[in-house]
């Protein structure tokens, strides 16, 4: 089934409005990395108030986060940006350049503001803007911060002054993140300026226990959340691998929990992740790929950053808009021989704009020596090019496209294509009406083949979609076999063999 987020379209729409048309009153709107580490002349723009930073390690995912954090006085450019003596000679002339809103300094135009490395120390025209930093030692475990040793004792208690209970805002969003109960929890400030605290929690059946029997990611969401409740508004908030010590289910909550959070309370929020989960709740403008030395704006699987970064098994990749045609097109190269079929993997993007580009960035990239094609849908606005390496798929719309010739043509695979949808032969005239109803109420083709699925009685999706697809490539082997011979030639393969 398909996910659909808690938090509503609207919410989305709305903050997608609000930094478009920059309504805040401290925000980092725009960045470009001049010149740092394997960056140079590399833009990116924070076009939702929480955006995500992905890619493969030493993509450069910190590299962004650091970069977004030092131009503000609260993060200092060495929690990113060491110089290890003679070891880090390359930081000569890094360059940052900043577009940021502050309505305090300029009312109403952006502020230019530039960050740089030179003679050997960090040059910044730092703003006063609160800003959290969250790295991975936020996940470090109560018994190996070395701050916490004195609370280890069996004489250790602290005033009941000092211990306090976390506020309902509180304990409502970090159990919802955890899917927990954490009413009775509390915190305990173990000197008295409070710099140092220890966390307390409780069982269901009233049975305390300290943060040394935490679990690494509850005492991290805790502490994390009620920072975030305690910041100003307009704060910046920069998050290191947001999934560290948490389930898949929590990270989409905390990502969540991070959307509200910026509704409510106007802050800024970076992450970086390694995890599809994380990205799940945010728009595809959110999402930023890490690659080196290029970044992309759009959301993707992960596991395609590799391929991106020519890090792959195969002899060749395929690059396409989305799930559907990656279905789709895994579907053609099943009609071919072996050879064609072990040579690809297939990769969906996000948008026919991310693939071709992605595609372009993979074969102009000289250090990535397996080669890649494009596919985009039939309706795509991106122009096919076999100098480019990009090609279209038949039809418009494909889901309708395949959907409808598969209609068009049940006679022949009716039979077939009931058994592929896990019901029986003889029942192919009533999956046939089912198909039918759903194709005359459907208003989204993109949920055409969810909507039959539930129709036939908890069918997933992509059973469903692999279904159609598949039958459609054994019947039109003409339309295939034309497709196989461009991809293949485009990629350098073997001309494939007729299909059998």
């Amino acid at each position: 089934m398909a996910f659909k987020s808690e938090v509503r379209d609207s919410t989305i729409n709305a903050l997608l409005d609000k930094a478009a048309q920059r309504s805040y009153q401290q925000y980092l709107a725009k960045m470009t990395l001049k010149k740092v580490r394997g960056f140079s002349d590399e833009p990116i723009s924070f076009d939702f108030p929480v955006t995500a930073i992905i890619g493969p390690n030493g993509g450069g995912k910190t590299t962004v986060l650091g970069a977004a954090g030092i131009i503000h006085r609260a993060i200092p450019p060495r929690a990113f940006f060491s110089k290890s003596g003679k070891y880090d000679s390359g930081m000569q002339d890094w360059s940052i350049e900043y577009e940021i809103v502050d309505r305090e300094i300029s009312p109403r135009n952006s502020l230019q503001r530039t960050a740089s490395f030179k003679s050997l120390k960090w040059n910044r025209d730092a703003l006063s803007r609160q800003a959290l930093l969250f790295g991975v030692s936020r996940t470090v475990p109560a018994s190996e911060r070395k701050e916490l040793l004195g609370c280890t004792s069996r004489k250790f208690s602290v005033p009941d002054a000092r211990v306090a209970p976390f506020s309902p805002e509180i304990n409502s969003s970090v159990s919802r993140i955890l899917g927990k109960d954490v009413s009775g929890f509390k915190e305990m400030q173990i000197n008295a300026n409070g710099n140092v605290t220890l966390l307390t929690g409780q069982t269901s059946t009233g049975v305390g226990y300290s943060e040394f029997h935490f679990g690494a990611g509850e005492s991290s969401i805790i502490r994390m959340v009620a920072a975030i409740e305690a910041a100003s508004d307009n704060a910046l908030v920069l998050i290191e691998e947001i999934e560290n010590g948490l389930h898949p289910v929590a990270t989409i909550r905390l990502v969540e929990y991070l959307i509200w959070a910026a509704e409510r309370k106007k802050i800024q929020v970076i992450f970086t992740t390694h995890s599809n989960e994380a990205l799940r709740p945010l728009p595809s403008k959110a999402v930023w790929s890490a690659t080196k030395d290029k970044l992309f704006q759009g959301k993707l699987d992960v596991a395609s950053l590799r391929a991106i970064t020519g890090q792959i098994e195969t002899a060749s990749v395929i690059f396409v808009e989305d799930d559907f045609a990656k279905i789709w097109m895994e579907a053609i190269l099943r009609q071919s021989n072996r050879t064609i079929i072990d040579h690809f993997q297939v990769h969906a993007m996000s948008g026919d704009g991310t693939a071709v580009a992605m595609n372009k960035y993979h074969n102009d990239n000289p250090s990535i020596t397996v080669p890649s094609v494009c596919v985009i849908d039939g309706d795509s606005r991106q122009d096919a090019s076999d100098e480019k390496r990009v090609y279209r798929l038949p039809g418009e719309a494909p889901e309708a496209y395949v959907f409808d010739n598969c209609l068009d043509i049940w006679s022949v695979i009716g039979g077939k294509l009931s058994v592929a949808l896990l019901q029986r032969f003889e029942e192919s005239e009533k999956v046939l009406e089912v198909c039918k109803d759903v194709r005359r109420t459907n208003k989204d083709t993109h949920l055409l083949f969810s909507q039959v699925g539930e129709t036939l009685g908890l069918v997933p999706e992509r059973t469903v979609a692999a279904a159609f697809t598949t039958l459609w490539a054994q019947v039109n082997t003409e339309v295939v076999q034309g497709i196989i011979t461009k991809v293949a030639q485009g990629a350098e393969a073997l001309t494939p063999a007729s299909p059998v």
